[in-house]
């Protein structure tokens, strides 16, 4: 799959990943706090070392809900195609991944907390190798795309 080829994720993914930076990143800067006070009151280094843990948490908190998470979202693409199910991504370090469909197991919809209250949810495609996901994909979408796999994989409910 050429960059830009294929289907992209729902633009709110971008939203989930900001928010997610954002919920990893106040226990980062929490911590680096601690090592700025600790660095300044139990030690003899220059005020300037303190800052620095500090200064690299809000510069990796401000990447990731920034830039990263649209850069991350511009070049995440998939297609669902008769044989094979073709996903692409990363933006710095491109991965690309072809699942024939004659080795998928199975497929789930998953969702977190805050992918629900977005509307969003994730394909999760099992094959004896483990597992991948399209993620961030729309409620009623991801419902479709793991129904279209399911069918196309051949994969029986057994209720």
């Amino acid at each position: 799959m050429e960059p830009g080829a294929g289907m992209p994720l729902d633009r709110r993914a971008m939203t989930l990943w900001r928010i997610e930076a954002l919920l990893a990143g106040v226990p980062a800067l929490l911590i680096s706090l601690g090592m700025a006070w600790v660095a300044r009151v139990a030690t003899p280094w220059p005020g300037w070392v303190a800052v620095v843990p500090v200064a690299a948490a809000v510069l990796w908190i401000g990447w990731s809900a920034g830039p990263g998470a649209s850069l991350r979202w511009r070049w995440w693409r998939w297609s669902v195609e008769r044989d094979e199910i073709d996903l692409a991504h990363g933006w710095l370090t491109r991965t690309r991944t072809v699942i024939p469909m004659a080795r998928i197991q199975h497929v789930d919809t998953t969702t977190g907390p805050v992918e629900r209250r977005l509307g969003l949810a994730t394909v999760v495609l099992y094959t004896a190798a483990g597992a991948s996901v399209i993620p961030a994909l729309s409620d009623v979408e991801a419902v479709a795309v793991r129904e279209q796999i399911a069918a196309l994989a051949n994969v029986h409910r057994d209720l």
